[in-house]
């Protein structure tokens, strides 16, 4: 695959034949040795289901959709300025093979192609005439329309100086980018002259855990490259990006096949390959792809604004865990926690406060955080969405008109200084001071100033210089105020506490267990 890492996938087809076979066998037995007992049976008959058992034997294979499909893939490759971190490239290892074999002659055409995956670097690097600063690298893409544009990944073009397509003809042509969209990986680009280019569909429906999947491809420079697999997985989040919702295959994948199409067995395209795990570099069996359904979002906003735009609510979310959802009494772990609100932003002015919990939008359920941040980011900005959410233990609906996803995020500042000293929590682990009294902690909550190793804040990812903002619902300015808030949990018999911290990652609540000494 391109700078992402790339995953292999191995199909392997049940076979029958003995068994068949077998049946068929006992078929021609019977019927030469006792002609009497069926005399109404005639060979031409048997003839036929002999030949149906055969080809019944005979592996289904993949050649039709293959031929429909195969045209419109394209081998992108693309130039690019290495800039200075790349200048150590064509002095890596190039990989061993045995002389003369295909792949030792492989490797001798393009020395440098075995390079790590590079985050922002599309596949196969190798370095230019000695003495240049410019890299190429190789994707794969598909065309969407007859005249010209094509998807593929955001990772393959971005910031690159020109774009190539090949064909599956042979041809090559100039291409440019359109638009690209880093959070989701897709990107459109377009090539011009001609209106009569195969092109491909995407799915109508999504497709099921099982189903048998097609990924066509550019591996390692290798254009037109097919292979099979099945679904493994649906709605994978492997970290890449705020709205990960890949669909898993087994269909080996390798580097060069980013941007490539995964089809179904009716032509249709269910997801856009784009990142492989794999400890080795190679095909593990394990690949992800960016399902139709974003993808078609995704390229029609490019195709009309070269860019997209998102819905924002404006809060901070973070998941709800068991013991966050006994802290508020819960019935289960679904929904979005609120971690904080930010100021200004579209959830204030609704009223919706640190510690409620979105449970759904427009009717329909979120299951956790990214789910929301999912069904939010579809939606496009002046949309006005209905929230029902769980505030203070009672549900409530609330109408918010969503702004516009910022670029850029602010960063947020870690306290600079740590004094160690204050009220000890021997319960908790905690050593904790006032706000006001840590230079550089602000004039809110109570900070942390010392975390004992074993206690159960530390196992908790308690730090100092963490901020407590929050104990059971309630803001504190001191130590005696958490330990009153801690002591009347206890009381009531709750088996947890929720405490809101804000620390240099930003704010977040934490289910903190009791009744440890």
């Amino acid at each position: 695959m391109s700078d992402t890492p790339a995953r292999k996938f191995r199909l392997v087809s049940p076979r029958h034949l003995g068994l068949l076979a077998g049946v068929a066998g006992l078929g021609v037995v019977g019927f030469l040795a006792v002609p009497e007992i069926a005399p109404s049976l005639k060979l031409p008959t048997l003839s036929r289901s002999v030949a149906y058992a055969q080809n019944v034997q005979r592996p289904v294979g993949f050649a039709d959709i293959v031929e429909q499909v195969k045209p419109a893939v394209i081998s992108v490759r693309v130039k690019m300025d290495g800039g200075p971190r790349l200048m150590g490239f064509d002095a890596l290892p190039t990989p061993r093979a045995t002389p003369g074999s295909p792949m030792d002659r492989f490797f001798r055409r393009s020395p440098d192609s075995a390079v790590p995956n590079i985050p922002g670097v599309p596949d196969d690097l190798r370095r230019q005439a000695p003495g240049r600063n410019l890299v190429t690298g190789q994707g794969s893409g598909f065309f969407i329309s007859a005249d010209g544009y094509a998807v593929t990944n955001n990772h393959v073009v971005d910031k690159a100086e020109t774009v190539e397509v090949g064909t599956d003809d042979g041809k090559t042509y100039s291409a440019k980018v359109i638009g690209t969209d880093p959070r989701t990986d897709v990107a459109l680009i377009k090539v011009d002259g001609r209106d009569d280019f195969p092109h491909v569909r995407f799915a109508d429906k999504p497709p099921r855990i099982g189903d048998w999947v097609l990924a066509v491809g550019n591996p390692f420079g290798l254009g037109g490259t097919v292979t099979a697999g099945i679904v493994s997985a649906r709605g994978r989040d492997i970290g890449a990006g705020p709205y990960d919702d890949f669909i898993q295959i087994d269909a080996p994948v390798n580097r060069g096949n980013s941007g490539g199409p995964t089809f179904d067995v009716d032509g249709g395209v269910i997801g856009v390959n784009t990142a492989i795990y794999s400890p080795s570099g190679g095909s593990v069996g394990i690949a992800f792809a960016i399902p139709a359904e974003t993808v078609k979002s995704v390229i029609s906003q490019l195709k009309d604004k070269g860019a997209v735009s998102r819905g924002w609510i404006g809060v901070q979310i973070q998941p709800v865990n068991a013991d966050i959802a006994d802290s508020l009494g819960l019935k289960g772990t679904q929904g979005a926690l609120v971690a904080e609100p930010q100021a200004n932003g579209p959830a204030v002015k609704a009223g919706i406060q640190a510690g409620d919990v979105i449970t759904a939008v427009n009717g329909t359920p979120v299951r956790d955080a990214r789910d929301l941040a999912r069904q939010i980011g579809a939606m496009s900005p002046g949309t006005t969405v209905r929230l029902t959410l769980l505030q203070k233990g009672q549900e409530k609906t609330i109408s918010v008109t969503l702004g516009e996803l910022p670029n850029e995020r602010e960063a947020r500042a870690t306290p600079e200084t740590r004094e160690q000293g204050g009220l000890a929590l021997p319960r908790l682990g905690l050593t904790l001071a006032p706000a006001s009294e840590v230079a550089g902690s602000g004039s809110e909550g109570v900070v942390v100033t010392q975390v004992e190793p074993d206690g159960v804040a530390a196992e908790h990812g308690f730090k100092a210089g963490d901020v407590i903002l929050e104990v059971a619902g309630r803001k504190v300015a001191s130590p005696a105020e958490i330990r009153v808030a801690v002591g009347n949990a206890q009381r009531e018999g709750k088996r947890t506490v929720l405490i809101r911290v804000k620390s240099g990652e930003g704010t977040k609540f934490v289910a903190l267990r009791l009744g440890r000494a």
